[in-house]
């Protein structure tokens, strides 16, 4: 299933992060705190970017409950809107001049249809558009800190997507399927991973992606068919680990010093569903360069973003 290069690692493996900035989208709560709540304990400075301004401050108030020293901030981002990316990264770039660490982590999952303030499709919106332009907007400070690093969590769910241009937002299908879009973001978050490592050749920045196996988290609740997703619940609770197991392949990709750039973390045992994480492959379509080009490409046209 996986590559075991460290034992089973733990977030006590997480080396001291003082001195560094991190961006945790999606923080407010799940992985997101999680992910945010260590950091903050090994004396990283962490932005969490929220949608819901009030959810985040309660998420800094319960980091803060527990590390007295920690060190976080909030700033609101909603990435169903493009102009809030810019706004939130023309506000970051004039507070910080260094970002250590950005963990692309916010995400809808299957999700009713529904579209953007840009009017994308709602899953391929946020999941992969919105963190390609919020990326890209931020990239001068990535590329101007030593050992800076993007982390994009993706899910095991990729592997039921398909990148078809002439079908990026569901357009062609008959009946829209929750699923497939879900998938189609998921896939799109490894192919711009692996794109982007290849493109940060040469520089002092990588890119790596994490998924969380079968995490228990409040996404599924926001789910279109509720009495599906309450029937359905006491299995993926069987699957699933915590928010706290979670969010552990995120933060070995975010701060494990011997991680490489392209590089895959995921839960080692059953299924890839639990288990420490480790280095893990991901679908075969996920490493076609001729799509991760084009996609790139046409995530540049749809958001008026352009990097490296």
């Amino acid at each position: 299933m996986g590559e075991d290069i460290n034992g089973n690692w733990t977030p006590k493996d997480i080396p001291d992060l003082s001195g560094r900035v991190a961006i945790v989208t999606g923080a407010n709560s799940g992985m997101g705190l999680e992910v945010s709540r260590e950091l903050a304990r090994k004396n990283a400075a962490v932005v969490l970017a929220c949608r819901d301004r009030d959810r985040g401050i309660a998420a800094s108030e319960s980091v803060r409950s527990g590390i007295r020293e920690a060190r976080v901030e909030v700033a609101p981002l909603d990435l169903a809107s493009l102009a809030s990316a810019r706004r939130f990264a023309e506000v970051f770039r004039g507070r910080h001049d260094r970002l250590d660490l950005l963990v692309n982590n916010a995400g809808v999952l299957l999700a009713p249809y529904g579209t953007t303030e840009d009017g994308f499709e709602l899953h391929f919106g946020i999941n992969h558009l919105g963190h390609f332009a919020l990326t890209g907007l931020l990239m001068d400070r990535l590329l101007a800190t030593r050992a800076s690093r993007i982390v994009t969590v993706s899910s095991r769910g990729h592997a039921m997507g398909r990148i078809e241009f002439a079908n990026l937002m569901g357009e062609s299908d008959r009946r829209y399927s929750a699923a497939r879009a879900y998938g189609r973001s998921k896939l799109a978050n490894l192919l711009f991973t692996y794109e982007l490592h290849r493109r940060l050749a040469g520089t002092d920045t990588m890119a790596v992606a994490a998924h969380p196996g079968g995490a228990a988290t409040d996404l599924g609740r926001r789910m279109g068919d509720r009495r599906f997703y309450r029937a359905i619940l006491p299995v993926l609770e069987w699957l699933s680990q915590s928010a706290v197991e979670g969010a552990r392949p995120i933060l070995r990709a975010a701060t494990d010093p011997d991680a490489k750039g392209g590089e895959y973390y995921g839960p080692g045992r059953f299924l890839g569903m639990r288990g420490h994480p480790v280095v893990v492959r991901s679908h075969r379509r996920s490493y076609d360069t001729d799509v991760a080009r084009r996609l790139w490409a046409v995530s540049e046209e749809l958001t008026g973003v352009r990097y490296l």
